[in-house]
């Protein structure tokens, strides 16, 4: 069952469409976040389904409700920022209880929910605890607590790690997603970590210039992107002009296979870095560069023609810088896209 959707929302500050035209739906206990590069108007969609910013078309669906001229307090949604925004003259207890307060339920009703949420976090025993005297991740986990206190129908997630460590942002992006998976939680997030969002989200939305660029699940975006923008967005380099035909495509590089059923005619490649296949035979390339990615090498190679290729391959018998290498090309690894973007 749909609890949000978006019809044809805009938002446009002079000329300029901030948001254009947007159709959203999300399911109740989905979880979907918003991914787009800076100025995207992933951050304004969010704002627009708080109720804190207006729009200029289209209409925002809660439940089936429109919400237009329904104030923030009361639509029902929590929402937790980057920065915390937590109250430095409350203790954590005072924190978490805000909600509650506001919604004027009693000390006696509230103290056990506070100690439960806590708990739940992963912060047993804090509620006497100054704000001050706690880490980036335990304010990251009190805000959490704070919006999830007043049972919110929707939770909404402003770049919710981004002030986080990445060591911290990886281990509390599992508790999350577990959390809100034993709760039900529906979540509507943002932010500009792909590797956050696609450990977090059953869908993952991508947003270019006001618009959504391709949905789908995080498999489904990474295997296919739907556009160069949604594949260099994604950090994937390796894209050229390419003519499909016969199963293959002519390129800088030579022929490289690409799957069946590929369109033909005038298109973009993609080619995913462990798609390009060190041997004996094969493109000749020579060693740019090379990086130590933990579970694997990742390459720069200099072809002898076309631009320079990304590749990666296992730690044992890495190439080094300045070493000639020949490469192949694998089919399942490769992606069509549509010549226009």
């Amino acid at each position: 069952m749909t609890l949000l959707r978006l019809e044809g929302v805009s938002v446009r500050f002079g000329e300029r469409a901030v948001v254009d035209s947007v159709d959203l739906e999300v399911a109740e206990h989905e979880i979907v976040c918003v991914l787009g590069p800076s100025g995207s108007g992933k951050s304004t969609l969010l704002r627009v389904v708080a109720g804190l910013q207006q729009v200029s078309g289209g209409r925002v669906l809660l439940g089936g409700a429109d919400q237009a001229g329904v104030p923030v307090h009361r639509r029902g949604v929590g929402l937790m920022f980057q920065d915390h925004q937590l109250f430095p003259h409350r203790d954590v207890g005072g924190n978490v209880a805000f909600g509650l307060r506001m919604r004027g339920s009693s000390k006696g009703a509230y103290e056990a929910q506070v100690a439960e949420l806590l708990e739940l976090v992963g912060l047993p025993g804090a509620r006497g605890r100054a704000v001050a005297s706690l880490s980036g991740g335990e304010q990251q986990r009190v805000a959490l607590a704070r919006a999830l206190a007043p049972s919110p129908r929707l939770l909404m997630l402003d770049e919710p790690l981004g002030q986080l460590d990445r060591g911290l942002r990886e281990r509390l992006v599992v508790e999350l997603q577990g959390l809100f998976s034993r709760l039900g939680t529906t979540v509507l997030a943002v932010t500009h970590d792909q590797g956050e969002a696609f450990a977090l989200a059953d869908r993952v939305i991508v947003m270019r210039d006001g618009r959504i660029a391709q949905a789908g699940t995080p498999l489904e975006v990474w295997q296919r992107p739907a556009s160069e923008f949604v594949a260099r967005f994604l950090g994937f380099e390796n894209v050229v002009p390419a003519v499909v035909s016969g199963g293959a495509a002519a390129t800088a590089w030579g022929k490289v296979p690409v799957p069946p059923g590929s369109p033909e005619g005038e298109q973009r490649l993609l080619i995913r870095p462990a798609g390009v296949v060190l041997g004996p035979e094969g493109l000749a390339c020579v060693v740019e560069s090379r990086t130590f990615r933990g579970t694997h090498v990742a390459l720069l190679l200099r072809p002898e023609a076309g631009p320079v290729l990304e590749a990666e391959c296992g730690l044992a018998g890495a190439p080094s810088v300045g070493d000639r290498v020949a490469v192949t090309f694998t089919p399942s690894e490769v992606v069509v896209l549509p010549a226009a973007n």
